[in-house]
């Protein structure tokens, strides 16, 4: 009566790549408009006129000071917030050397010095050179693996996460865990190197 099943390795691995393109669909199926607010971007930031692309200029620009904008750290925030829901987006980061992204709350210093970590209201992840890490307080760097070309950003509001996974490769790359969110939060951008740049790659501007 023996009767018991032949294991198949081929097979098991079968299973467990549906179970990841399952999951896979599953993220992509939150996919939002992201595009970016240029009354954040530093001075030293320009913004692309779809508000899809920013870059690290020469030369530091005149800009006024609306309130919203960072003066000392690089950064640029999305125009969309989000205060509930799931929500995915990718950027292209190809070729960039230094760049961070993910997400921001709204309350987040923007005048002076500061090191990105939630404690500062930052969920990121960045590259530095041949490094990549997330910003933690001090970074942390990551596993060794393939520096990704193309980011994809997860935000589960009411479950407190933010998850990034290598999108040509499908892998889960980091997810910050155990927040408790109550302010409105923005995808983050930051790019430290001139003439480099980031692009959002998810959904279309307005109007296009």
């Amino acid at each position: 009566m023996g009767g018991g099943v032949e294991y198949n390795p081929e097979a098991e691995l079968e299973l467990q790549k549906s179970i990841v393109e399952s999951e896979w669909k599953r993220i992509c199926g939150h996919e939002v408009c992201v595009t970016l607010d240029v009354e954040t971007a530093n001075p030293w930031l320009e913004v692309s006129e779809d508000r899809k692309s920013v870059r690290r200029t020469e030369t530091r620009r005149n800009l006024p000071d609306t309130g919203k904008r960072f003066t000392d750290r690089a950064c640029v925030l999305g125009s969309e917030g989000f205060t509930s829901g799931r929500h995915y987006w990718e950027v292209e980061v190809m070729g960039n050397r230094r760049w961070s992204l993910g997400v921001a709350a709204e309350s987040v210093e923007r005048k002076g010095k500061f090191t990105p970590s939630p404690e500062t209201g930052f969920w990121t992840i960045a590259r530095f050179d041949d490094v990549f890490g997330v910003y933690t307080s001090p970074v942390s760097r990551l596993p060794a693996g393939p520096i990704p070309g193309r980011v994809g950003v997860y935000l589960s509001y009411e479950s407190g996460t933010v998850s990034f996974y290598n999108v040509e490769t499908k892998s889960h790359l980091h997810t910050f865990t155990g927040n408790k969110f109550t302010e409105k939060l923005y995808s983050s951008f930051g790019i430290a190197y001139k003439n480099q740049w980031v692009r959002i790659c998810s959904g279309s501007a307005p109007g296009l």
